[in-house]
């Protein structure tokens, strides 16, 4: 049985050998009989051939200027014309009826307002008394001369004092200043020993005694 196989499978390998070859001979007449009947559609311009493309071109533009600035116009002031103002029409006067040239009869009665007398006038405030002033030179009240000092008759001191002398109303002095001095503390010392020792006549308002200030003036004089 190995012998009578051998021949039959040899057999069956060439037989599909041929048959490979057919149908790739087949093939290859299907093909060139298409790529031929195409080069003939091709030269009777039966097909179409695809256009060409087109190009694009691609410019890149420069920004564009900044736009100027444009200042927005002024407004412009507007003149007003005056409004003119509507005349008024005349206004006709209506007739005077009878009836109303009589006065109306007031509605009450305005009461009248008697003035008041004037008030008399308060009392004249009655005139100060009349003031007196104090003396000391009356003849009556002997008072004293100074007595000059010897240690000044010797330096020939002279001069004029004015003493300031406060008088009580019983004519005694109690207070005595030195108002202008003559220079010499030694006459003004002895002019008020010699006013203190003195006597005055009191001030006065009207009859009533008052103390007051009084001017005293001394003099110191060698050929006296």
């Amino acid at each position: 049985m190995t012998t009578a196989s051998a021949p039959a499978a040899s057999q069956g390998a060439y037989a599909a050998h041929a048959a490979h070859r057919i149908s790739l001979a087949g093939i290859a007449a299907i093909v060139a009989a298409h790529v031929a009947v195409l080069a003939l559609l091709a030269s009777l311009d039966v097909v179409p051939l695809p256009a060409p493309l087109a190009s694009l071109m691609v410019q890149v533009l420069p920004p564009a200027p900044p736009a100027p600035e444009v200042a927005p116009p002024r407004p412009q002031p507007v003149e007003r014309k005056p409004v003119p103002r509507p005349t008024p029409a005349p206004v006709k006067q209506q007739p005077v009826l009878a009836a109303q040239t009589e006065a109306p009869s007031p509605a009450y009665e305005v009461p009248t307002v008697k003035e008041a007398p004037p008030a008399p006038a308060p009392p004249a405030p009655p005139a100060p008394a009349a003031v007196t002033q104090a003396r000391f030179d009356a003849d009556y009240l002997q008072n004293p001369a100074p007595t000059y000092p010897s240690l000044s008759r010797r330096m020939g001191e002279e001069g004029k004092v004015v003493l300031r002398v406060f008088v009580e109303p019983n004519g005694r002095p109690s207070q005595i200043e030195v108002k202008t001095g003559s220079g010499s503390p030694r006459l003004d010392q002895a002019a008020q020993e010699a006013v203190w020792r003195w006597k005055f006549v009191a001030a006065r308002r009207g009859d009533e005694a008052i103390g007051a200030w009084v001017l005293v003036p001394i003099v110191f004089n060698l050929r006296s």
